[in-house]
């Protein structure tokens, strides 16, 4: 395979708070290893990150503690950093948002945009906090959504069912910087015309995706933000917290973090490039065509990777010799939750990286999350899936292969390679085995799959243990002592495969069997060929994988108590009376459709005995269409009508929750009659 030009990001982080295990999943440890991986690979590989240091979260939070939002970012951004770091990251830059080479790099885009007269000024009306003062951002406004009736909804978006209207729709609105009624204010901003470029984006990705193949939920994003049309964005807004705007007649004006925030990729490379003293260095990445970039994220931020991120490139790219590239590859990952929920700083519920690793050392998290990885549906880290991972999978099949081959040899044969002498079917076998797996997962990771990647790892040491049983040296070590070294010979040298197909997933653990083996890594490729001459000298091993107790995993699980039985106590018990109130009927679903940005919503038109309704149902994930077309299904007839997504649901699908956390709807016969009542 050609060497490559490799540009690689993650999602850059708020500084508002820790890092935790779910952010790990989606945008950081897949990039990890594939970063790691491309370098054993040979290829020229930049990893670049940082922190967002602007925007709404950050002066919430400080308004919180009452210190500046300095106090906050600084705090965090140290913390996230050496989190990482803890965790084996292996970004060659991790910047901030807030640094003067980031503030340049914006303003010269708002400025080079602005002089072309590609922006547009607009005046509308906005949430004015006339006792404090100032115009309030979305999240400083709360109040009910006009749509569903959410008493918590922003001042323009409701969280609950997805609905965006004008600010003088919110109803009941109150600041929540002084607790009054706000009124709505004109005042000017600065717009990107991002619809002018709609044409320009299908055809990027629709094209991208023919040579590299975007993920489907990726795909699907883009589609509904493009079936509704593009609009123009503001790119300013009333904030003292962020970057100036550089023109006159901008006072107490910011350049909006949805614009700037991206722009901290190129701002962060440019760091670097001082930092290694070759101050344009980062236009090798940044300006060169033949560059492949590609940004690793979580599902919530497609829409500024893959639509404003690449507009903002494009429309810099029309007025302007130095064109950037875009990228060629958005491989977003889904959400992972915790024990079945959601992660949640307010209600304690999940664990930070850092209070993770002051337990257990990283490669066991790296391998648990690695191998359970939200590629393409949300998944769940549970305590005891993560014991019986490294229990049952690194200890008692990585590492025990490992400890019983150096075992043998420094037992048997002085701590070195033996020699290799007559080699029978097995062992052909064994040695085509090994050569094979390099590629094999190199191919899983050129195209983002990780997880799979990294099962076929662990199904490489499966076969070496089965190797080690089947050929039995402790027989042939008193039988044919030739035989055995034959066997603990290719032990070795699949241990070596694996000391180096390990390191991109276990970097640390990799970097002790390589003590251990008393070598270096090759370029991947050769890795599964014989590395070790006969009669290298090995050291002497460690366990590399410590198997974790119960008790120490019992007690992560009853810190978990006190939330768990403080939520059983909200559920009250209902009488029989209760309970039969709920009209429960047969309905037949005659249409279905995805719900238009919503991944997880299906839009149902059912038939009962004597009329149709519309039900929206949240089973889109488990799902298509097509699939319920003709189905029987059984739904709560009685349930007063809610709007989801601006949709009217008059009724609920009942369905039951698989292991996987997907949804089984629960269907009846053919025969059964429309309206039949459940009991």
């Amino acid at each position: 395979m050609a060497k490559e030009k490799v540009l690689v990001t993650s999602a850059l982080p708020y500084a508002n708070g820790p890092i935790h295990l779910g952010h790990l999943s989606g945008a950081y440890l897949p990039a990890d290893i594939y970063v790691r991986y491309k370098r054993l690979n040979g290829d020229d590989v930049i990893y670049i990150c940082g922190s967002d240091e602007h925007g709404v979260p950050i002066t919430i939070s400080a308004d919180k503690e009452k210190v500046s939002p300095k106090v906050i970012i600084d705090r965090y951004h140290e913390q996230n950093k050496k989190a990482f770091e803890r965790f084996g990251m292996s970004f060659d830059n991790y910047s901030r948002t807030s640094l003067p080479i980031h503030h340049e790099t914006a303003r010269e885009f708002f400025l080079n945009f602005y002089k072309r007269g590609l922006l547009i000024e607009k005046k509308s009306l906005q949430f004015y906090d006339e006792k404090a003062k100032m115009f309030l951002p979305d999240r400083y406004v709360e109040g009910t959504c006009p749509k569903c009736g959410n008493e918590q909804a922003r001042s323009d978006e409701c969280e609950v069912c997805g609905s965006l209207y004008d600010p003088s729709e919110l109803i009941n609105p109150v600041s929540k910087v002084s607790g009054e009624r706000p009124v709505l204010k004109e005042t000017s901003h600065w717009y990107f015309p991002l619809g002018k470029y709609q044409p320009a984006l299908e055809k990027f990705i629709d094209e991208m995706n023919q040579k590299y193949g975007w993920k489907e939920n990726v795909l699907q994003y883009c589609r509904g933000w493009f079936k509704d049309g593009l609009k123009d964005r503001a790119i300013t807004r009333d904030l003292d917290w962020g970057i100036k705007v550089p023109i006159e007649g901008a006072d107490g004006k910011v350049i909006y973090v949805w614009f700037e925030a991206v722009l901290g990729y190129i701002s962060s490379t440019k760091e670097y490039s001082q930092k290694v003293n070759q101050p344009d260095l980062w236009k090798k990445y940044w300006q060169d065509e033949n560059t492949k970039y590609i940004a690793f994220i979580g599902k919530d931020n497609i829409v500024f990777h893959t639509i404003i991120f690449p507009a903002i490139l494009m429309a810099w790219n029309e007025g302007n010799q130095d064109k950037y590239c875009l990228p060629q590859n958005v491989p977003a990952n889904e959400f992972l939750n915790f024990e079945g929920k959601k992660f949640s700083k307010s209600r304690g519920w999940g664990i930070d990286v850092d209070e993770f690793l002051d337990l257990f050392p990283a490669d066991p998290l790296r391998y648990c999350l690695a191998a359970n990885l939200p590629e393409n549906r949300d998944t769940d880290f549970y305590w005891k899936e993560f014991q019986l991972r490294n229990n049952s999978e690194l200890a008692d099949i990585l590492g025990n292969f490992i400890n019983r081959t150096f075992t043998f040899v420094f037992k048997h044969f002085d701590g070195k390679v033996p020699p290799l002498g007559k080699l029978e079917k097995i062992d052909d076998e064994m040695l085509k085995t090994i050569e094979s797996y390099p590629k094999k997962i190199s191919d899983l990771f050129e195209h983002y799959k990780i997880k799979d990647g990294v099962n076929e790892l662990m199904n490489l040491a499966r076969e070496g243990n089965k190797y080690f049983n089947d050929t039995e040296p402790w027989k042939t070590l008193k039988s044919d002592k030739e035989r055995c070294g034959t066997t603990l010979n290719i032990c070795l040298q699949t241990i070596y495969t694996l000391a180096e197909l390990c390191s991109p997933v276990l970097p640390f653990s990799s970097e002790k069997l390589f003590k251990m083996l008393n070598a270096r890594p090759v370029e991947w490729p050769l890795c599964g060929k014989p590395q070790l001459e006969v009669g290298h000298q090995l050291n002497q091993a460690e366990i590399l994988f410590p198997k974790i107790e119960d008790e120490k995993i019992e007690a992560q699980i009853n810190k978990l108590g006190s939330t768990s039985q403080t939520e059983a106590k909200k559920e009250e018990l209902i009488t029989y009376d209760d309970f039969m109130k709920v009209q429960l009927k047969v309905a037949e679903v005659i249409e279905a459709e995805k719900v238009k940005k919503s991944e997880k919503l299906l839009r149902l038109k059912v038939k009962l005995e004597n009329e149709e309704r519309q039900v929206v149902a949240g089973i889109a994930k488990s799902y298509n269409p097509e699939d319920l077309v003709g189905k029987k299904v059984v739904i709560v007839a009685n349930l007063q009508p809610a709007k989801l997504m601006g949709l009217e649901s008059k009724g609920m699908i009942l369905a039951v929750e698989t292991e996987n956390g997907g949804l089984n709807v629960l269907t009846v016969p053919e025969n059964v009659n429309n309206g039949t009542r459940v009991k």
